[in-house]
């Protein structure tokens, strides 16, 4: 009995210990193999910047070969180019196979740990592997963010006007010159740098003193970003770096980077709807990875890439629409109207429009459409088509088609106050009460840029997305008309000076 009571404690003080000294290793997993150059870069940054080489190592890339991605079919398929070198193919994404390609068109390439690397991953890198994705972006209005800002008079003189610095002088408030920096943090954070090099400098770093390029106008993951080898635009902005996820690029949250009130409301309208309202709710529920994504299955209520841009099927895999990179190909209408709606540009460079007096605009200040720049009418009932069965994956067609109706009517109506502002700013100009050598530093001249750049934009969004108070008094009607008010209570009172 004695003998069998100290078996039992010994055997308990065996599992005991056995408990507290012994962990058993996880389950190994497999990992698709990874170049000997990603692998030197892995090994140096795993200490150096950990962040970027955990968020490499959850990514997509990390867990396939270019190879295994080629053999998906169909509609499952998300490598779309067809000549991928075949040094490529058996290795995952790595550090190497991005940060190295296309070394010669690179100016801010440079010698780094026995490699040639490129600072910055340019789309022209990224279309390697997704050639039709970038075939798409690059004649966007989006990859040419900055040109459309920086080659327009009308506009530069906007944003040098809002972000120039004053001062006091002589009791008068004086405007300074807008600087780079606050271009670079303001408007051209959204749309883009030039990311110029100049030359190498020394950095000190977590291993020692090391030379890198000299970069001006970075960072920055502006959507028409100019690269250092000559190509637009950024994915990062909306696949950041380094997951490059598409869970992120589905989420609202990505456009809501720069998508916001008061100019370009389109989050927070979005926010507001009925459709934000479930896919926040069951947003759980979803399954934001899948390819394509089906409607009723992988999500049950559209968020900003699922009506603007992403492949949708049906619960049976039918494909509703096609995965496109011109966020604006199934818009008829541009509701960010410059100075009123009007329908899509034909070329993502906006610069190139010119109104009827000779301005780089979509319409004349009195309403006059720019045509020859402007897509037809079979264009814009294609595009209307396009976004319809978007709709109708979950709505009738009757609904989708009123409420592409009430957009139109919201489009028309806002058009009408903002050309009775404009009315009133060319009489204050007109009459000397104003000066129009610059149409944007005057009290009146701001109300007058409220009307369309903040409150007509607000009532456009809210009618097409369902936002609600954004179309009554979140700057909308209410701020229209008190804005009119205060433009001819101006006019009259310096009429009477």
């Amino acid at each position: 009995m004695k003998k069998n009571i100290l078996t039992m404690f010994a055997i308990l003080g065996a599992m005991i210990l056995i408990g507290v000294f012994y962990t058993p290793l996880p389950a190994q997993t497999s990992q698709p193999p990874i170049s000997s150059q990603s692998q030197t870069c892995i090994g140096c940054h795993t200490n150096v910047t950990p962040g970027i080489v955990a968020d490499w190592q959850a990514s997509r890339h990390a867990q396939t070969t270019v190879g295994d991605a080629l053999k998906a079919t169909g509609a499952a398929k998300r490598i779309s180019s067809d000549n991928i070198p075949d040094n490529l193919k058996g290795y995952a994404v790595g550090c190497a196979e991005c940060h190295t390609l296309n070394a010669a068109a690179h100016k801010d390439n440079f010698a780094h740990m026995g490699n040639q690397v490129n600072v910055v991953v340019s789309s022209n890198d990224c279309k390697t592997c997704h050639g039709l994705e970038v075939a798409q972006y690059a004649p966007s209005k989006k990859a040419h963010a900055y040109g459309n800002l920086t080659s327009n008079a009308v506009y530069s003189a906007l944003v040098d006007t809002v972000l120039a610095g004053k001062e006091v002088k002589d009791g008068k408030l004086v405007s300074l010159k807008a600087t780079d920096a606050a271009k670079a943090d303001a408007c051209l954070a959204c749309h883009g740098t030039v990311i110029a090099v100049n030359g190498l400098k020394k950095v000190t770093t977590k291993i020692g003193e090391q030379q890198f390029p000299d970069l001006s106008g970075w960072p920055n993951l502006g959507v028409g970003r100019v690269n250092p080898d000559g190509s637009l635009g950024a994915c990062t902005p909306c696949h950041p770096r380094h997951s490059f996820s598409i869970e992120v690029a589905r989420k609202p949250y990505s456009c809501g980077q720069c998508h916001l009130k008061p100019d370009v409301p389109a989050y927070d309208v979005y926010e507001a709807s009925a459709h934000a309202i479930i896919a926040n709710a069951k947003t759980k529920e979803f399954n934001w990875t899948a390819v394509p994504w089906k409607s009723g299955t992988d999500f049950t209520a559209p968020t900003c890439a699922a009506c603007h841009n992403a492949l949708i099927a049906d619960p049976q895999g039918q494909v509703i629409v096609q995965r496109t990179h011109d966020f604006g190909s199934r818009l008829w209408v541009r509701l960010f109207g410059l100075i009123y709606s009007h329908p899509q540009p034909k070329s993502g460079d906006t610069s190139i429009l010119k109104n009827k007096d000779g301005l780089p605009l979509p319409a004349a200040f009195t309403g006059e459409l720019a045509t020859a720049g402007l897509i037809d009418k079979q264009e814009q009932d294609t595009r209307r088509a396009e976004m319809g069965k978007v709709c109708s994956a979950c709505h009738s067609t009757n609904w989708a088609s009123n409420h592409f109706i009430k957009i139109d009517a919201a489009n028309v109506e806002t058009d009408l106050m903002t050309l009775a502002s404009t009315q009133l700013i060319l009489k204050a100009w007109s009459n000397g009460l104003a000066d129009n050598k610059n149409p944007f530093d005057e009290s009146i001249e701001q109300k007058w840029i409220r009307q369309w750049l903040f409150y007509s934009n607000s009532i456009r969004y809210s009618s097409a997305m369902s936002g609600q108070d954004y179309a009554a008094f979140e700057n909308g009607w209410w701020n229209l008309n008190e804005t009119l008010q205060d433009m001819q209570g101006w006019i009259d009172l310096r009429s009477k000076k």
